[in-house]
């Protein structure tokens, strides 16, 4: 607990997936994707409560295994890959007002899909985004990226152009200024303005600076491949 602050992380594992179907159980380095998420989790001395959010009876079965609460099935009409995640957001902070008389003060998101965490990250960024509660309303986790805005391309019938033509083309990649995505580490923001501009991405949002290990999500197999290579080379498993 943060003081007298509740927090609440909610992971989001729909049953559906149309670029790797079952990815949020498939076996990543012997344990389900998302045991990874789940326990790391649990590792936080911050996280008041950490609930699963899934549509899907076997990925619950399985995250109570990992040690997370999974209280409810999601409704099918927000388990879509549509759904936006503050619908999914609010369904779960919902359940816990109506049926529980529980409110939090801060909302982490953690998707199975980046399973590249550290032990401390969570609590690390729950921290920051306190401590500077005065300036900011959210804080994302960021990984500087190599493949540089300023020499994307869009192809346009049968040509190439720039995909950001306002953006100077250098020859030398440590010539631009850096650039950084988003990669899911972690979501974490103040309850009350999450509702309020329904994304983590506040007015007032700061960041947290990710290894460049951690650079990856899991869209697809190859993806998959990558970070369960990464994860034997980083943390010598088999």
């Amino acid at each position: 607990m943060i003081t007298d602050k509740k927090v609440i992380a909610i992971i989001p594992a729909r049953g559906g997936s149309k670029g790797l179907p079952g990815k949020n159980i498939r076996a990543l380095c012997g344990k389900p994707l998302i045991f990874w998420t789940v326990q790391v989790a649990l590792k936080s001395r911050l996280i008041d409560e950490l609930v699963v959010s899934t549509d899907d009876q076997q990925i619950a079965d399985i995250a109570r295994l990992a040690g997370a609460s999974v209280p409810f099935l999601r409704p099918t009409e927000i388990a879509t890959d549509k759904t936006p995640t503050i619908d999914v957001i609010d369904h779960a902070l919902d359940y816990f007002s109506s049926r529980k008389a529980q409110t939090f003060d801060y909302v982490v998101w953690l998707e199975p899909t980046s399973p590249l965490r550290e032990d401390d990250d969570i609590d690390n960024m729950l921290r920051k985004l306190h401590a500077s509660a005065e300036s900011f309303d959210s804080i994302v986790s960021v990984g500087e990226v190599g493949e540089h805005p300023s020499i994307m391309k869009k192809l346009v019938g049968e040509k190439i152009e720039p995909f950001c033509p306002e953006l100077q083309m250098t020859t030398r990649r440590q010539d631009n200024q850096p650039a950084f995505f988003p990669y899911g580490v972690a979501y974490v923001a103040k309850a009350k303005s999450l509702m309020a501009e329904r994304t983590f991405y506040a007015k007032r949002c700061t960041y947290y600076r990710i290894k460049r290990y951690q650079n990856y999500e899991i869209d697809d197999i190859y993806d998959f491949l990558a970070v369960e290579n990464v994860m034997r080379y980083e943390w010598g498993l088999e």
